[in-house]
């Protein structure tokens, strides 16, 4: 029997082979909250009967149902290939570096179609029975990722899904010995692609990637349910440098409005050989919106640069993560 609070919440995600239909969690994600609820839409009759005074409950209909919501996660150095295979759209096969226990995971951004996910939520009542619900063509709209001086590098993922399935049963959850990447592990590098450099000062970093889609397929014959997604806008990626002002690189790059490359990277305890854990995300071409220092009083300046996400027409916008996970 579970413990009768959230202690005893779980959640399990898995790739589904077509959209809406349920594959059993494979995985089960440690998160700190969510937010997964189905939508739905309801129409009442309003028929003008002599003397009725309230509408009758029989004439109350469910036209359409959607799921929404969001996880809220730390990045760990297992378990979240899948989450972002189907944030990323590129189909992953972990590659093994040289013969050892490290393998390598390259996200490469793609469209996403095809990339949906099953998630089923375990929600305990007071009395430790855990109930079900299984979401069905969740697929991923936007995920956000930041990591601040003494934090861990954190993860929010935002969902627009198909229906709700509580007939399933629920899936018995384990999790593998894992840690956490932190700002201990930070780095960020700005420059030329291929030969960034270590950037200094920098306190604060966030990346968030939206994958607009729409998601109003809705159509007769669908008995209320959506057709999956497409992709319907170019992908959106922004972020901020949180620093204290050390230097004028970001400062000039401001002022000119010039590209540089951005590599944001987590590195953790070695694996085997020459191998270490490892996320990162390299942005080929970043611009400057915002971020001019300015002086607030005595302390030391801390300006905060806003940056947007481009393509520099040749190299990948990509998530590396380095793990010992042999599959996704």
């Amino acid at each position: 029997m579970a413990i009768g609070s959230g202690l005893g919440a779980q959640l399990g995600i898995a790739a589904e082979s077509s959209y809406g239909t349920f594959v059993a969690p494979s995985k089960f994600i440690e998160f700190t909250k969510e937010s997964l609820v189905l939508k739905k839409t309801t129409a009442q009759s309003a028929g003008i009967a002599a003397g009725r005074l309230v509408a009758l409950s029989s004439r109350r209909v469910l036209t359409r149902q959607e799921v929404s919501g969001s996880i809220d996660l730390e990045i760990t150095n297992k378990g979240l290939g899948v989450l972002l295979q189907a944030l990323m759209g590129t189909t992953v096969t972990p590659v093994q570096q040289v013969a050892t226990a490290a393998y390598l995971q390259t996200h490469v951004l793609a469209d996403t179609a095809g990339k949906s996910l099953t998630i089923q939520k375990g929600v305990p009542l007071t009395t430790g029975v855990v109930t079900d619900k299984t979401f069905l063509g969740c697929k991923i709209t936007s995920a956000e990722f930041a990591c601040e001086v003494g934090g861990m590098l954190t993860g929010s993922f935002e969902f627009d899904g198909k229906t709700c399935d509580e007939a399933q049963t629920l899936a018995t959850a384990s999790y593998p010995n894992m840690s956490v990447f932190h700002f201990g592990q930070m780095g960020i590098k700005t420059g030329t692609y291929g030969t960034e450099t270590a950037l200094d000062g920098i306190r604060k970093v966030s990346c968030k990637i939206e994958r607009p889609q729409h998601t109003e397929r809705f159509y007769a014959g669908q008995a209320g349910l959506k057709k999956e997604p497409i992709s319907n806008d170019q992908v959106k990626i922004s972020g901020s440098l949180e620093s204290d002002y050390v230097a004028t690189t970001l400062d000039d790059l401001h002022t000119s409005d010039g590209a540089t490359s951005l590599v944001w990277e987590f590195i953790g305890p070695n694996i085997a050989s020459t191998y270490f854990e490892t996320f990162r995300i390299t942005l080929p071409a970043v611009r400057f919106d915002e971020g001019p220092p300015t002086v607030d009083g005595f302390d030391v300046v801390k300006p905060t640069f806003q940056f947007t996400g481009l393509f520099d027409g040749t190299n990948p916008i990509k998530i590396e993560y380095m793990t010992t996970d042999i599959t996704l």
